[in-house]
């Protein structure tokens, strides 16, 4: 079942699922409206969302001509069907204070992402920023009506396949530990049966769970690795409860999210960076090396990646934004990202293999815990599968460009010889202390004369080519099937789970 899940999920962009679980949420939401199961018609739902789609369309045409960007259409429904979510829906077709708070919400929703910004990245959640500024602003205040018991199976059902889907369930899980053991210390509900009543309703009959699954976890406004999403999940948790107070400031969801948010820029910077295509380069079978200037410097560890903008026509429902691993190194003067293409590929993609030299491609969120250690003295183990061979690409570069001397095995799995990748700097990795070893699945598809391994990667095939296995940490890059069963290879070898380090790729063709 989780394999089919996979599979599914590969084959679209978290934009767009995203998306289509704010869509399930409201359709289930107007047929709660209609049972009379919930304070909302259907009918002061729709059209409450009608009215904030409409203002997040207007402003976001209007910023996007002011400061000359480009909309991501995605982007647009997403905020809106979130700010749809916590304004309480009108009760007529002319409720000046819903009108009011609802265009001021869209405006500043849509402002945050060009106002609220460093270096062309926005701070803060756009929707949590805007309802807290216009509730200063106006007097009014978010409900949170998405907060309902009714809703609770739907928002988890697709809260867990999102979770699925971008492999942020340590961040989830810190935020509702935290959150339940912080609303128990300051309610200071004893004995076991009250604790039990009392944090099932606190989760129940509250926007606690919609927040964690779609706010909190917004990649552009949360840390970059794990351990800061951790303790970004534990601050955020400490001032959810409404019931936490200095002074008389009382704090509300939105308003937790920006004290989270600041947090997550302070210890993972962002940055939106432009790039001009210098080249591209056929580097095996369908598979080419895009060579971009970059228009200034900035930091990063090889094996981390970047999210992808690419505006072009006809978008599929694949989204005109991708991760891509940083294939060169923070040594090299272009930046370079490896690029598999099929005979079925998105929109995006056909739009990247039209680029012609001089074009623009955007690129943001610098992330991933997928990097070498310091001590070079540790012994590695590298098993890349396909284009997963980039982030391997970005550290032996690195390693060969620092002159270092790091006692490393790759295992290089690919379909057939002509998949081979980047093999001049494969070559040169040889005088570095790295044994490069090709692998080709099927023995049919194995050439004459070929030197290299043959067959699947299995627990003899370890042994035999590296037998001090227990010694060293793996690193795995490839497609998702291909990491998931190298990791279950490697843990019933023994492995410790600190021994086992993989690469986030969501497989986008």
């Amino acid at each position: 079942m989780l394999n089919y899940i996979d599979k599914k999920l590969n084959n679209i962009t978290m934009y767009r699922l995203v998306m289509y679980y704010l869509m399930a949420i409201l359709a289930y939401a107007v047929v709660l409206g209609n049972m009379g199961l919930i304070p909302y018609t259907s009918f002061h739902i729709v059209i409450s969302v009608l009215y904030i789609t409409f203002f997040s369309w207007v402003t976001n045409i209007l910023f996007s001509k002011i400061f000359k960007a480009p909309t991501n259409i995605e982007s647009l429904y997403i905020t809106a069907l979130i700010l749809s979510f916590i304004i309480t829906p009108t009760q007529s077709l002319f409720d000046l204070n819903f009108l009011w708070f609802a265009f001021l919400s869209a405006i500043l929703a849509s402002a945050s992402k060009y106002i609220f910004a460093i270096r062309k990245k926005h701070i803060f959640n756009p929707v949590a920023i805007a309802v807290l500024v216009a509730g200063i602003l106006t007097g009014q205040a978010a409900s949170w009506w998405v907060g309902t018991v009714y809703l609770i199976p739907v928002v988890v059902i697709f809260g867990l396949i999102l979770l699925r889907k971008i492999l942020r369930f340590e961040l989830v899980v810190s935020f509702l530990l935290v959150f339940i053991v912080s609303i128990l210390t300051i309610h200071q509900y004893f004995g076991f049966l009250n604790m039990i009543s009392f944090t099932s309703k606190a989760i129940l009959y509250s926007p606690v769970l919609f927040f964690a699954f779609i706010m909190l976890t917004e990649p552009l406004t949360s840390p970059t690795t794990r351990w800061m999403r951790i303790v970004y999940g534990i601050i955020v948790a400490i001032f959810f409860d409404p019931l936490f107070h200095i002074g008389t400031l009382y704090f509300t969801p939105e308003l937790a999210l920006v004290i989270g948010n600041t947090f997550s820029f302070i210890v993972s910077p962002k940055t939106k960076l432009v790039f001009l295509l210098k080249e591209k380069v056929k580097i095996a079978f369908n598979t080419y090396d895009f060579v971009f200037r970059k228009d200034r410097h900035f930091s990063f560890k090889p094996g981390q990646y970047m999210e992808w903008t690419l505006p072009h026509n006809n978008i599929d429902n694949r989204g005109n934004r991708r991760y891509f691993t940083i294939a060169s190194s923070p040594t090299e003067e272009n930046m370079h990202i490896g690029v598999k293409f099929y005979s079925k590929g998105s929109s995006f993609k056909k739009s990247l293999m039209t680029m012609s030299n001089g074009d623009v491609i955007t690129a943001s969120q610098i992330s991933g815990d997928f990097i070498l250690p310091k001590d070079i003295n540790k012994k590695l183990v590298f098993l890349a599968g396909g284009i997963g061979i980039t982030p391997f690409r970005s550290m032996i570069k690195n390693i060969i460009d620092k002159r270092e001397q790091r006692d490393i095995y790759l295992l290089y799995f690919i379909n057939s010889a002509k998949d081979i990748a980047y093999t001049e700097i494969l070559n040169k990795a040889k005088g570095f202390g790295i044994n490069v070893i090709y692998i080709i699945a099927n023995v049919s598809d194995a050439p004459d004369g070929w030197n290299g391994e043959v067959g699947y990667l299995n627990i003899k095939m370890i042994k035999r080519i590296i037998p001090d296995f227990r010694e060293r940490i793996f690193y795995i890059s490839g497609p998702h099937a291909m990491v998931k069963a190298g990791e279950k290879i490697l843990h019933n070898l023994g492995l410790k789970k600190k021994q086992i380090k993989s690469d986030f790729f969501p497989g986008l063709v």
